[in-house]
């Protein structure tokens, strides 16, 4: 999907210019007509923008956009689809690091979602620049292309059968184990929240459980809430927030693309990804409000709302993960309207029981691009989701602090000295943006990826 080439003889250059002296600089230096070209364009350098500059037989001799403000990533992300189809290349040529987050933004800009419909025009060629770190850039590119792709597959053709089998299919193509359990087998093995959640599902149920890499290197689990359509359950849905529920297994999908990363890269680690895959559905086995079940970990679990089903699975997930004690345990789920109340579509929210770990991934994160805001794991919440009966609620009668009480809930599984990180994400660009067109995303893929490769080193040879 990348759209970058080794071979681009006859490239057009494009130029990056800053606002203000790096555009006079870069005036000075063309010829009158060129100067009166982008005059009469209005170009300011503004990031994003671009200008073409015409040679002396009409064709295009030059391209000028616009760069800095703090999104280089994003600075030629917007080109592929807009310049007329053909091969570019950078000049100057950055720096590599540059040079690196420059031709993973123009791979990101080349996505395009067509298992329905085909685009009418290709994307624009970019050369390689040379000090690009071209296997960052397209393991990358691949890991969010992929998550995408399954988010934005409608659930009828993304059920629980093919989300696990993305998981196999990616065991496949790394010649690694993947075990799946579905079906009344989720019961046997001990796993009844993610059973109850999916068993109303003309749809099996399922749990995935890929490992890679040396089993004597530390241990890096990652658990996806694979929700793969929410109609609410018995507690049901109004049309409105049902509408994008194809998006409630974003979380599993982020993660097998980061995987996909991992493996990629070869990065030294014991992987291991979780994905429960379930549809809520309606029908006469549907668990339903104030039943209590026993989890894997032996906790019991009074059913609230049956419209708060992710972190039931994630429940038996993690309970499972953490028997491994995991150097790093990640979960990532589209969970609680609420984080996105408090932040909004763009900035998930990251919660955390380990303070070394929280900084290394908001540092991450900010040198990405790829941003999360970190809310409290408040312990006085707990008593939110006391239950009556059981040993705790899955949802909490206040109206407050909903995202909150979601991650207590979750802790409750995890082992005090496993350092881990709950994610609560949308997995969905509500508008277009250069390199980040409308529809699913893998919103803290790049964070994630930077915090491991740094945590755990350079990758194997």
């Amino acid at each position: 999907m990348s759209h970058l080439v080794t071979d681009a003889p006859g490239a057009v250059p494009i130029t990056p210019v800053m606002a203000g002296d790096g555009l006079e600089s870069r005036m000075a230096a063309l010829d009158d007509r060129a100067r009166a070209w982008v005059k009469a364009t209005g170009f300011t350098a503004e990031a994003g923008k671009w200008t073409p500059l015409p040679d002396a037989a009409g064709g295009l001799a030059r391209v000028l956009v616009g760069f800095g403000g703090g999104d280089e990533l994003w600075a030629l992300a917007g080109l592929p689809d807009s310049l007329p189809e053909g091969a570019y290349r950078i000049d100057p040529e950055p720096e590599p690091a540059l040079a690196t987050r420059m031709a993973l933004g123009w791979a990101l800009g080349c996505y395009a979602f067509t298992r329905y419909k085909p685009r009418k025009r290709g994307f624009a060629h970019l050369a390689w620049p040379r000090g690009a770190d071209r296997g960052l850039v397209e393991r990358l590119a691949r890991g969010i292309g992929l998550a995408r792709d399954l988010i934005n597959t409608p659930a009828e053709d993304m059920g629980p059968a093919e989300l696990a089998g993305a998981v196999e299919d990616l065991a496949a193509r790394n010649a690694t184990p993947c075990r799946l359990i579905s079906g009344e087998a989720l019961l046997a093995e001990n796993y009844p929240l993610i059973h109850a959640v999916g068993r109303a599902s003309a749809r099996l149920p399922a749990l995935a459980d890929l490992t890679w890499g040396d089993a004597g290197a530390p241990k890096l689990t990652l658990v996806g809430k694979g929700v793969c359509f929410d109609s609410g359950g018995l507690d049901l849905k109004p049309a409105s927030g049902m509408r994008m529920m194809k998006k409630d297994m974003g979380g599993a999908a982020t993660l097998i693309g980061l995987a996909s990363a991992v493996m990629d890269a070869n990065l030294p680690v014991r992987l291991r990804l979780l994905v429960p895959a379930v549809e809520n559905a309606v029908s006469a086995n549907a668990f339903r409000p104030l039943d209590v079940i026993r989890s894997r970990k032996g906790i019991t679990v009074e059913i609230g709302n049956t419209d708060a089903e992710g972190r039931l699975i994630l429940a038996d997930a993690l309970a499972e993960a953490d028997t491994e004690a995991p150097a790093l345990l990640v979960d990532m789920a589209t969970l609680t309207g609420a984080a996105r109340t408090a932040l909004g579509p763009e900035l998930p929210a990251l919660f955390c029981n380990d303070e070394p770990l929280a900084g290394e991934l908001l540092r991450a994160a900010e040198a990405e691009q790829d941003p999360l805001w970190r809310l409290p794991l408040w312990a006085p919440y707990r008593k939110l989701l006391k239950s009556g009966i059981a040993d705790i609620n899955n949802v909490s009668e206040s109206a407050f602090a909903g995202a909150i009480t979601a991650a207590v809930f979750l802790q409750e599984f995890v082992g005090k000295a496993t350092p881990w990180a709950h994610l609560d994400t949308y997995a969905w660009n509500a508008t277009s943006r250069p390199g980040r067109p409308e529809g699913g995303e893998a919103l803290a893929l790049r964070a994630l990826y930077r915090l491991v490769a740094e945590r755990f080193g350079p990758r194997r040879v």
